[in-house]
């Protein structure tokens, strides 16, 4: 059965995705900030992989992708596994919050957002292409539409997904035997859209599973690398 890796699985899109790739039968590797949080969620995971395939497995490796021994304790679970067919680069940070205007955004909290959002992905996708080349697997980077689009407040944040974004592009260009995706999961009802939010009732924006089908698309299909919409992509399945 098929690998993947799965940052920031321990809550909203990554566990949402994780929990598909799950009942699929599909052995994950699952990091996030929060042990407790990452071991519920890896509970959860196991007995949705179980019931998907007996030899699926669950692997738990707390810590952030922003510190380098974390990211080599992930690559060495998937070695542990044997194999490695998808990168899924969701974990990230907002930075502030309230979000701050760019004339006064802390430069320490800025460097923060840039290891968590652009560094660390990296890092990690380096020491996992020798993994993903052997199997012409796939990454999966969750930006926003933030880093398309000049909203107040958001400067570091949406300034580390377009850097996110173009390093992503470069990717594919080098690695045209990889499918390396970019991908806007739309405004979802996340800890992290409520924290971008102090105070504000968000209970309009829909659940992060609406994005799930179509980061499948791309991850069971056969699109050409590039820059997607997930909830985009789920409507052209419903109207196909």
């Amino acid at each position: 059965m098929p690998v993947a890796i799965v940052t920031g699985a321990s809550r909203g899109l990554g566990l949402a995705l994780a929990r598909s790739l799950a009942g699929d039968g599909w052995t994950l590797v699952i990091d996030a900030r929060g042990a407790d949080a990452l071991e519920s969620a890896r509970a959860e995971l196991a007995a949705l992989a179980a019931a998907g395939g007996p030899e699926a497995r669950v692997l738990a490796v707390p810590g952030d992708v922003g510190d380098a021994r974390h990211r080599h304790e992930v690559i060495r679970a998937a070695e542990e596994v044997g194999r490695l067919d998808l990168l899924v680069n969701n974990a990230s940070a907002l930075g502030p919050s309230p979000q701050p205007n760019l004339a006064d955004y802390p430069l320490d909290g800025w460097r923060e957002v840039y290891e968590s959002n652009v560094v660390g992905p990296l890092a990690l996708t380096q020491l996992a292409l020798p993994l993903l080349r052997a199997s012409h697997g796939r990454v999966v980077n969750i930006t926003s539409d933030a880093a398309v689009e000049g909203y107040e407040g958001w400067g570091g944040y949406g300034s580390s997904k377009a850097a996110l974004e173009q390093w992503t592009n470069v990717l594919a260009a080098e690695e045209p035997d990889l499918r390396v995706y970019r991908v806007d999961p739309g405004d979802l009802r996340t800890q992290m859209h409520q924290d971008a939010f102090p105070g504000e009732d968000i209970s309009d924006r829909p659940l992060p599973d609406v994005a799930v089908p179509g980061l499948r698309r791309l991850i069971d299909g056969d699109e050409p690398s590039g820059r997607y919409r997930a909830q985009e992509l789920v409507s052209e399945v419903v109207r196909s």
